[in-house]
């Protein structure tokens, strides 16, 4: 049967002249009216706001935890498949004969820094110490938390959350954006990628909404990497100035105060804002290299005064485990447990408490993957105490696969959320930067080597904390303190105080062009996507945009109490109909690479002459 040339007239009608020139009037006003709605609901109803997302997240969570896990083992197996394929990984982005625009070393240094964002500055210590005390092996009870035992499951699940499940995320979105770009010479944007299923149907409002849940994914995305960013930032500040109305003690370790996070949240936005009204944000490309050369530096003194061989060592192990595991933890998903599963799985000895009890064990043993078989005990109700320890250790393990599947929401999808809502800013960056590569080299070179960045930076400045902790020298103030503060006080036990002081400055500058140049490129990608794939969009846009993006975070913020949970569970909410999207992504680049395949086979030429992205 002959196959149909490919479908490739998308049209973006964009406005030719008012307020809105150049961008798509539906994808605009529908982008910004659905934010503004937040951010007003979040001001005008902060608490009602934060217990209703709180509310919808975990009805999701437990709805849609499995699709978001098995879906990202899908891309990542997907784009391994298609890179060792031989008919699909020399397939070029681009017309036949193109070369790649920049040197592989530019290439890898680009990567390298849209994977070593701010999120990673947060998360190099806080990931590797938080799954050292928490990780499904500590949650089933096999191993005990914060030993040397729990390392194994502790580095298992850092390399998975940042290593190539993480990426395959980027991948799909960029593979798709980069395929029809620069072989068919469509627009470069998101209703671009699902062409082979949806067909002529992405002209229509389809196509609009499609763009739209881009747009929504992507400022949720980026607000929430802002916050964590925003978070340490006002750490490091409080490190370097000691003021006291930056910190909020109340808690059990001491974090940043909702004042001190509005206040950073402001400068920083300001800072990207005045980037975007002035042109600065050309010198984006000088913020990255300076971001570059502070981030080896810092590198280089967890090299020097940290535990480089305990690091190094760590790695190796790591990575054999997350190999040999890697299928497991692609298509893992836990399930809810009810309180029927979980009563019938209770021993026998335990039939005569009441349901009162048997409530209250079942909250605690199935629904707390937090807490330990110790905190269980301590809190069981008096009737249950008085069973037995054998007994009430079987009444814990009862309740292990609700604690899997409490540990995997709140932990893994909310990673792959985070990533898949980031997927539109850095898949766009990755197809901007891969024109002319086959997709052999873009897969592998996006999936792996920034995984093997993100790997050292997790085992050299991860395990250094560890050890620490270890070895005794940091007595438990590393585990005790905040995720954002986690580096710094890391760096003071590893450190000279003068050296320390220094290296705080140092990390305070880092986050902020972090978070600057974070802030900037994600507005940059929500123009880009609603114009339609134009590059050059309205620098009055920008501001606009920038105004939105800090009213969001700053009220969710308030909504979430100070915390970034408010924030969290929106961006969760906000992936899922982008993950839906991906998934549409995947099948339909399968689709493409196919029937592109049989054309070759028969000898059917596709015009690609003049294919350039559409603009």
């Amino acid at each position: 049967m002959a196959v149909k040339p490919p479908f490739t007239d998308v049209d973006i009608n964009t406005q030719d002249s008012g307020f809105y020139e150049g961008y798509s009037l539906p994808i605009a006003l529908i982008s910004k009216i659905s934010m503004v709605v937040l951010v007003l609901w979040a001001l005008i109803w902060p608490l009602g706001a934060g217990t209703a997302l709180s509310s919808w997240n975990a009805t999701l969570l437990n709805g849609f935890n499995g699709f978001y896990v098995i879906a990202t083992g899908c891309f990542a197996v997907f784009l391994f498949a298609v890179a060792l394929i031989p008919s699909t990984g020399k397939r070029i982005l681009g017309q036949p004969g193109d070369t790649p625009e920049f040197s592989n070393f530019s290439w890898f240094a680009m990567m390298f820094g849209a994977g070593l964002g701010v999120g990673l500055m947060t998360f190099a210590t806080a990931e590797p110490v938080g799954l050292w005390g928490s990780n499904p092996l500590t949650v089933a009870g096999d191993v005990a938390p914060n030993t040397e035992e729990a390392l194994t499951g502790a580095y298992r699940y850092t390399f998975a959350h940042y290593g190539f499940h993480a990426w395959a995320i980027y991948v799909v979105t960029g593979l798709s954006l980069a395929y029809y770009a620069y072989t068919r010479g469509m627009p470069l944007t998101i209703r671009s990628a699902l062409t082979p299923l949806i067909g002529k149907w992405a002209n229509s409002p389809l196509g609009h909404l499609i763009d739209v849940l881009g747009v929504v994914a992507t400022i949720l995305g980026v607000s929430v990497t802002i916050g964590f960013g925003v978070a340490q930032f006002v750490d490091g500040v409080y490190s370097v100035t000691g003021m006291a109305w930056l910190q909020d003690t109340s808690g059990d370790a001491p974090a940043p105060s909702t004042i001190g996070l509005l206040v950073a949240l402001f400068i920083i936005m300001s800072l990207s804002i005045i980037s975007a009204v002035s042109g600065v944000g050309r010198g984006v490309k000088y913020l990255s290299n300076l971001n570059l050369v502070l981030s080896v530096i810092l590198l280089l003194t967890f090299v020097i005064f940290g535990s480089f061989l305990f690091a190094m060592t760590t790695y190796a192990t790591a990575f054999a485990d997350y190999v040999f595991n890697f299928l497991s933890l692609s298509f893992g998903a836990h399930s809810t447990q009810d309180m029927a599963t979980f009563t019938a799985a209770l021993p026998e000895a335990a039939a005569a408490l009441s349901a009162e009890d048997l409530s209250a064990l079942y909250a605690s043993a199935s629904g707390n993957p937090w807490g330990s078989f110790a905190s269980f005990s301590e809190g069981a109700p008096a009737a249950a105490q008085g069973l037995g320890e054998e007994t009430l250790t079987a009444i814990y393990a009862a309740g292990t696969e609700g604690r899997l599947f409490a540990w995997q929401a709140g932990w893994t999808t909310f990673y792959w959320a985070w990533w898949i809502a980031f997927s539109p800013f850095v898949g766009l960056f990755l197809a901007r930067i891969s024109r002319g590569r086959t997709v052999r080299e873009f897969v592998l070179g996006a999936v792996i080597a920034p995984s093997l960045v993100c790997w050292a930076w997790m085992t050299i400045l991860g395990g250094t904390a560890i050890d620490l902790e270890l070895s005794g020298a940091a007595d438990g103030a590393i585990i005790a303190a905040s995720n954002s503060a986690k580096l710094f006080v890391t760096m003071e036990a590893m450190l000279p105080d003068a050296l320390y002081g220094i290296l705080v400055v140092m990390c305070v500058i880092l986050i902020m062009t972090f978070l600057v140049t974070s802030a900037d490129s994600g507005i940059l990608v929500m123009n880009t996507i609603m114009s339609g794939g134009a590059e050059e969009t309205g620098v009055f846009h920008r501001i606009i945009w920038g105004v939105i993006m800090m009213l969001l975070i700053g009220t969710l913020l308030v909504a979430g109490g100070g915390g970034l949970s408010a924030l969290q569970n929106a961006m969760i909410i906000g992936a899922l109909p982008f993950c839906i999207i991906m998934v549409g992504m995947m099948l339909s680049l399968a689709k493409a690479m196919w029937n592109d395949h049989r054309r070759d086979k028969a000898g059917v030429a596709v015009d690609t002459s003049q294919a350039q992205p559409a603009e």
